[in-house]
């Protein structure tokens, strides 16, 4: 932003989402004032500036961004864009699919900008046999190469997908959301002879997020739920005639500290493919 409108024009600008105020600023001719921010998979931002001038007479507000007139300049990728690590433990967690539903919602990793979208099948959208039971997604940044075999879990190979993730929290979250997550447990789920990772995470603004941090909490605070996960994911292809899905690390759930290792190495694996250190295929690298 830069304050154009000539000698002794003073212009008061604040700009603020539903969750930062970047405070007043006052531009006095020819300033200017910039901040960056991220829209999310949606390609929706909540960002907001107030203006006020002795010409205007009013406070003005301006919407920073909205879809229908500025997505054709502002994509952004929820795979590549979005970082997957804030520190301290935290990671980006982006909701393709909300708990208590069943629309098949992924990233199309073969298109341009990945947007998350319903998949098809010969033409028809793809649903779940029955809801499933938490929020479901990725996390950004990271990549099951299918090309690298995994000599703890038989052998298995990468999905060429990002990493999911099972949010167990309360709340029903919204498609395309970005939430801050801390990783609890980690399965190994192997589909069709793939290594298909399933890190089990809470939202830290669960009211339960400060009693779990791993693997031995989740049992104990939400007992019976990595069952559940566990046979939930093994069984949801039989009732369309399908085999079961197998699970590897002796079919039991993994600590917190495996499942940050497998999202490390994810991430280096990401960081490989945008790199095109490996060879991306179909995939789309922006």
């Amino acid at each position: 932003m830069i304050n154009k409108l000539g000698v002794r024009q003073t212009i008061d600008v604040h700009c603020r989402s539903g969750n930062k105020d970047l405070g007043p600023v006052s531009l006095r001719p020819g300033a200017s004032f910039e901040f960056k921010f991220p829209t999310n998979s949606l390609t929706a931002t909540k960002y907001t500036c107030s203006f006020r001038w002795p010409d205007a007479g009013k406070e003005l507000w301006y919407d920073i961004f909205t879809s229908s007139r500025d997505a054709n300049v502002c994509n952004v990728s929820p795979w590549h864009d979005i970082p997957l690590t804030l520190g301290d433990g935290v990671y980006n967690f982006i909701v393709e699919i909300p708990k208590e539903s069943k629309a098949k919602m992924e990233v199309a990793t073969d298109e341009d900008f990945t947007p998350i979208k319903q998949d098809t099948k010969k033409g028809k959208l793809r649903y779940y046999p029955y809801n499933i039971n938490w929020n479901y997604g990725l996390l950004p940044q990271t990549w099951e190469d299918p090309s690298q075999a995994n000599a703890e879990v038989e052998g298995a190979f990468g999905d060429n997908d990002p990493v999911d993730v099972v949010e167990i929290g309360e709340t029903q979250r919204k498609i395309g959301e970005v939430l801050k997550i801390k990783p609890l447990a980690a399965l190994a789920m192997i589909d069709e002879g793939e290594l298909d990772w399933k890190i089990v995470a809470i939202s830290l603004d669960d009211p339960k997020a400060h009693l779990v941090n791993d693997v031995d909490d989740v049992e104990k605070h939400f007992p019976g739920t990595l069952t559940a996960i566990r046979d939930w994911f093994r069984d949801y292809k039989i009732p369309d005639g399908k085999s079961a899905n197998r699970f590897g690390l002796g079919d039991k759930p993994a600590n917190k500290e495996y499942a940050l290792k497998i999202i490390h190495e994810t991430n280096e694996s990401w960081a490989k493919l945008v790199k095109r250190s490996v060879d991306p295929g179909d995939l789309s690298l922006f």
